[in-house]
């Protein structure tokens, strides 16, 4: 019924190309160390890139590859740690039968244990100068101590606690250099020698979602990453949005001087971190025609029926130059088919009336697009299951959703017309106006200067809409919707609003709503206004969120509004218990990854963490969702490493 909005190997806009790309320069240059970024705003298919590379090296004996996500640990652990950790992990599942590369990554990772130490020690004496040690430094010591020691926490006493602080201060004093620089030398040559015993070609560490990190995690794991840049054979493919990277580096050096110019640095930082850039475009109108209609037939016929597989290959040789031409046409299916089949036959119909104003619409964002499809697929669904489906074309349903995604204003006449009736005079007097006056405007200027004054007062005149200009566009799409009864349409769309009562609205928080139901940027501007709230207009604000969340079905992705609940909640806390039972009442079997981590801001109270921490356990006991289990099951056994150490 709906297409997973979540990466995948099945390239549906030839981004393989890319990918190939980037498996050849890291082939070409395997000695070197490496740093390739995959740049493209959310949505644009950076994760479905960093698959198909994943896939390639797979196959190759010679080629480490880790797949690390830092939104996964967010909140748990050190990032820097996490991601040194993860990779030397790799390689020991890797090459477990090997002595010297077991007794390597021990070595490595007691180095990244004492560092650990030496990050905290810092703040234990700054704490117990004071004569009052802060309880979480404290907690930290003792997590470092156990591990370092081989004792349990409850059984580190302070004379252990005291012999890891000396021994890390004597560790850093004597045995080791006492320099930034010689740390990080030290590091890379321990590593260096690691790869050597492992005896692979190239290491290649695929860093994914590093848009989606708070900004101190996003700095943490490129820092860790800038550890490795001259380390031989290690290559690392980051896939992020550039504007948040950047905007996680200007949050974490707020007091840059103005004549460096905070934008201009974070933008140095990245170029020196990243050698070879790679940007996803935007889908042009061909490209996004293309798109749409792959999508409706994997909607209909599945991705494993002969019409949509010839289909894709047919569309990746008209994607190799997509200037040439439209997209898929008719005489290249029914050569490649026998035929045109009628689910074809509808996807490019329907592709052809609503590929403009979608191109335009969602920027030339895949998953906008797929979002699209997906609900237009699920509103069918649900007149289907109520017993109306047969009074709804598929066409007119697309055309109405167009203006409820990208002209709300437009939408909102519509609705308040068509409410009663099922028929709108205001569309009827724009659509008229706007087809008659295709023809109308071709004719010459003597001709119009040559209509009577009784002509002109005749002429019906446009409505007074908002958005006048978009809705003009908008009204050339066929089919009119003047000839349909709307009301079915609109009931299948009051998930956004009630069509057919006033019109629910916050009044002045309407705009904070829009804030935080928008990308994390504009979530994160918004915090300031969330946190002077009273705590009724929070709870309204809340409420609103959570309603816009349990509407959503495909919830394999974060849906929109989940972030903006998450900082509500972080400011307001007697609404912390409310967020657990959100996502406790949201089904297990359809939740992605997202809901597991990334709420250490929002859940600080202890019974709202106990009461999360509980419906962690059951996501990681329950079979159903795999990728929701093994999420589960990472941060669960992450939680008891840190209890055990």
């Amino acid at each position: 019924m709906i297409v997973a909005d979540n990466e995948t190997s099945v390239d549906l806009l030839y981004y393989e190309a890319i990918a190939r790309t980037v498996v050849r320069l890291i082939s070409e240059k395997s000695d070197e160390p490496l740093t390739v970024g995959v740049h493209g705003d959310w949505g644009a298919g950076k994760s479905s890139v960093l698959m198909m590379v994943q896939e390639v090296f797979d196959k190759d004996d010679r080629v480490l590859c880790v797949r690390f996500n830092g939104w996964l640990f967010q909140g748990y652990e050190d990032a820097k740690a996490v991601l040194i950790e993860t990779i030397v992990d790799e390689l020991l599942n890797s090459r477990s039968a090997s002595t010297r590369v077991v007794e390597q990554a021990k070595k490595v990772l007691r180095r990244v244990d004492w560092m650990k130490a030496a990050r905290k020690l810092s703040g234990f004496a700054i704490s117990a100068a004071t004569g009052i040690p802060h309880p979480e430094t404290l907690k930290d010591l003792y997590d470092i101590a156990s591990r370092l020691v081989g004792k349990s926490a409850e059984e580190i006493t302070a004379t252990d606690l005291n012999s890891v602080v000396d021994q890390a201060g004597q560790y850093l004093k004597d045995v080791e250099p006492d320099t930034a620089p010689e740390q990080m030398h030290a590091f890379r040559e321990e590593f260096e020698e690691l790869l050597r015993q492992a005896d692979i070609d190239r290491l290649v560490v695929l860093v994914d979602d590093l848009d989606r990190c708070l900004p101190e995690t996003a700095i943490e794991t490129l820092e860790a990453i800038r550890l490795f840049l001259f380390v031989p054979k290690a290559a690392f493919v980051i896939a992020a949005d550039e504007g948040m990277i950047e905007y996680a580096v200007r949050q974490h050096f707020p007091d840059l001087p103005v004549a460096t110019g905070p934008a201009t640095y974070a933008r140095n930082y990245l170029e020196k971190l990243i050698q070879v850039p790679f940007r996803l475009p935007s889908l042009g109108y061909a490209e996004t025609r293309i798109y749409i209609t792959l999508l409706l037939v994997l909607n209909e016929a599945g991705e494993n029926s002969d019409e949509f597989v010839k289909l894709v290959e047919l569309a990746r040789q008209v994607l190799q130059r997509p200037w040439k031409g439209p997209g898929l046409d008719r005489n290249g299916v029914g050569e490649v088919l026998g035929s045109v089949p009628e689910s074809v036959e509808r996807a490019l119909d329907l592709a052809h009336r609503i590929a403009p104003i979608l191109t335009d619409g969602a920027r030339g964002n895949p998953r906008q697009v797929k979002r699209f499809i997906n609900t237009m697929a699920l509103r069918r669904a649900i007149a289907e299951e109520r017993g109306f489906g047969d009074d709804l074309n598929t066409t007119v349903l697309a055309k109405l959703m167009l203006a409820e995604r990208f002209a709300p204003d437009v939408y909102d006449v519509i609705a308040r017309g068509a409410a009663g009736t099922g028929a709108s005079e205001e569309l009827a007097t724009l659509e008229n106006i706007v087809r008659s006056g295709e023809a109308g405007a071709r004719k010459s200027k003597t001709s119009k200067a040559e209509k009577s004054g009784e002509e002109e007062a005749a002429a019906p005149s446009l409505p007074d809409w908002p958005s006048l200009e978009w809705a003009k566009q908008w009204a050339k799409i066929d089919p009119p919707l003047a000839e349909y009864d709307l009301r079915p349409y609109l009931f299948v769309t009051r998930d956004r609003r009630n069509v057919f009562g006033s019109v629910t609205s916050l009044g002045e928080l309407d705009e904070l709503l829009v804030k935080l139901t928008g990308p994390p940027l504009q979530v994160r501007q918004a915090t300031a206004e969330v946190a002077r709230l009273p705590s009724t207009e929070a709870e309204q604000l809340f409420d609103a969120l959570r309603g816009k969340v349990t509407v959503v079905e495909d919830l394999y992705e974060q849906p929109p509004g989940a972030q903006g609940l998450s900082v509500i909640c972080q400011h307001h806390s007697f609404l912390q218990p409310s967020l657990v039972a959100l996502l406790r009442a949201l089904p297990a079997s359809k939740l992605g990854p997202w809901a597991v981590s990334g709420w250490a801001g929002a859940l600080t109270s202890d019974g709202a963490k106990a009461e999360f921490e509980a419906l962690v356990a059951e996501w990681a006991a329950q079979q159903e969702n795999k990728p929701l289990q093994a999420a589960a099951k990472a941060v669960a056994q992450l939680g008891k490493r840190r209890g055990r150490s």
